[in-house]
């Protein structure tokens, strides 16, 4: 009795590759940061083969999230490694100078 009463609810009616364990499924789609560290690497190392292959496996508003995911980490990871504030250590990394930080009515 109580099997065919599971059998009359809708949570027991789920199809058969519903029961399937979905790590027996192959893998759909690509992650994004993996794109991105790839594509990174790539650039930074001179293989532009390999960043296209890279950059070809996701979007480019994804690709491009994920490198500036990746960007904003390095930097945090830098300028704490550096003792400097992420803006300074930025515009030191593109070879900028440094903007002196504005002065208060307060302080003169």
């Amino acid at each position: 009795m109580t099997e065919r009463l599971r059998r009359l609810l809708p949570s027991g009616r789920k199809a058969p590759e519903a029961l399937a364990p979905a790590s027996s499924r192959p893998r759909q789609g690509h992650n994004l940061f993996e794109a991105a560290a790839d594509y990174v690497a790539a650039c930074a190392e001179g293989d532009p083969g390999r960043a296209e292959e890279a950059a070809g496996r996701v979007s480019p508003d994804m690709l491009s999230f994920g490198i500036n995911e990746l960007a904003c980490r390095a930097l945090l990871t830098l300028a704490r490694e550096r003792n400097q504030p992420p803006s300074a250590m930025a515009r030191s990394l593109l070879g900028l100078r440094e903007v002196p930080a504005p002065r208060h009515a307060e302080d003169t």
